[in-house]
């Protein structure tokens, strides 16, 4: 897939606020600071479409963007530590709930996941939530460029081994990405690409 347009639609904490257009959306989520800004721009090609900031917690609110005229990126709140008031987090986070549980037009989620690290708690939970709630998501492992090739192999590897020992019958579509060096794009895109092809021709999304 080639992005031939990309543009910033809207910003909102009310699920019922966003985009009434019937088009697929794809919506990216992880912990704070797993690099999901920088992962959106490679994606899109565009340098500044969502902020980047060394401060865990800069997203805090649903931000639409429209791709190619025909789905819609949704850059979502980072879960997990972020330098807001207590109150803050608890409204982002119930929102974010709002979003998954209420918005028709999600097609999938990609839930970010720092290939650096062992399998967190707070991811393996979040995931769990997905599972529990129905919402089809993958899995995209960031920041491949950080470790060397055998290590990612290996870590996830290890990741799948501990999804089959919290009961999860195989390992959910993943992909391995780098922002820096742009690992992953094809195949990610080329994923929505497919997803989009069969929302369309079953217009199931609706």
């Amino acid at each position: 897939m080639k992005i031939n347009t990309a543009e910033f639609v809207i910003s909102n904490s009310d699920v019922s606020k966003c985009p009434r257009e019937p088009l697929p959306e794809y919506a990216f989520i992880g912990r704070s600071n797993v690099g999901k800004s920088s992962l959106i721009n490679m994606l899109t090609d565009r340098k500044s479409l969502a902020k980047t900031s060394g401060r865990p917690g800069k997203t805090q609110l649903i931000n639409h963007f429209k791709i190619n005229e025909n789905w819609f990126l949704v850059d979502l709140p980072g879960y997990g530590y972020a330098r807001v008031s207590k109150q803050t987090k608890q409204t982002f986070q119930a929102f974010i709930m709002d979003y998954f549980e209420q918005r028709e037009q999600l097609v999938c989620a990609f839930v970010l996941i720092d290939i650096r690290l062992e399998a967190q708690k707070i991811d393996l939970e979040f995931i769990t939530y997905l599972g529990e709630t129905e919402v089809p998501f993958c899995i995209v492992f960031t920041k491949a460029d950080k470790i060397s090739r055998g290590k990612v192999d290996q870590h996830v590897a290890a990741y799948r081994q501990k999804l089959l020992a919290n009961n999860w019958a195989e390992m959910p579509p993943h992909f391995v990405t780098s922002a820096t060096e742009s690992t992953g794009r094809e195949q990610l895109l080329g994923y929505i690409d497919e997803v989009n092809q069969t929302v369309f021709k079953n217009n199931s999304f609706i």
